[in-house]
């Protein structure tokens, strides 16, 4: 197994690991792996993949807690956010947008970190935070923390809310991926790549719903952002 296939593997496991168990964050750990050892725009197309194929799985077992009706207010939004993500993936600067993606996810952290109560959003304030989730959906696959703003402020109990963050992202999955076929961003190499990984992946989302019915959530929370801040740090300085 040559490097590219062992990092990949290596990200793609603990992305969707981490994904099965708190519904969002699949993409924030695994691009670190990514990116030592391709470009941003293929990490994407990598990763948008194993949602196409994650997503169903998520949304049938969840469907009866998802909530459709915050669902549909999303999609609108997110959909011209992933396009416009999309052309900044296609045409914008890799090494800039690493950078800003490790800046971005320190602060996701910080902000966990600082926050005692929910963000309560404006309802306009929504639909940007809606437009910037699928924004950063197409340009880093990384859309699930801002995702989480909203889904928080519309649910009651953390079942509801992880549901929705499946369907969620399952959603921008699917405005994604056409996107990067038409940019000419994701090509056979990378499915024949992903047909190897497939095992570790099914290992992955198994062993996470397993951890997910017994771990301790506020315990769960702090090794999360503990992974996400040094994820960041790493894209921030890495030359």
């Amino acid at each position: 197994m040559d490097t590219t296939l062992l990092l990949l593997t290596i990200g793609i496991f603990a992305g969707f690991f981490i994904q099965t168990i708190i519904g969002f964050g699949g993409s924030l750990v695994a691009l670190p792996f990514l990116l030592f050892v391709m470009p941003l725009s293929e990490a994407v197309s990598y990763l948008s993949i194993f949602y196409l194929i994650s997503s169903p799985i998520y949304v049938y077992k969840e469907w009866e807690h998802i909530d459709k009706h915050l669902l549909k207010k999303i999609a609108f939004t997110s959909f011209f956010g992933v396009l416009a993500g999309i052309l900044v993936l296609v045409y914008g600067k890799p090494f800039i947008l690493k950078q800003a993606l490790g800046v971005f996810i320190i602060l996701f952290v910080l902000n966990s970190l600082r926050i005692k109560k929910k963000l309560r959003l404006l309802k306009k304030t929504k639909h940007f935070f809606g437009f910037l989730g699928g924004f950063f959906s197409g340009v880093f696959s990384t859309g699930g923390p801002l995702y989480v703003m909203i889904v928080q402020n519309e649910t009651t109990d953390i079942k509801t809310f992880r549901a929705t963050m499946f369907g969620t992202l399952g959603l921008v999955t699917l405005f994604r991926i056409p996107a990067l076929v038409a940019g000419g961003l994701m090509n056979m190499e990378q499915i024949y790549n992903s047909i190897y990984v497939i095992p570790f992946f099914i290992l992955a989302l198994f062993l996470g719903k397993k951890v997910y019915l017994k771990l301790n959530e506020v315990l769960l929370k702090r090794v999360v952002l503990g992974l996400l801040f040094v994820s960041g740090l790493m894209l921030v300085f890495k030359v």
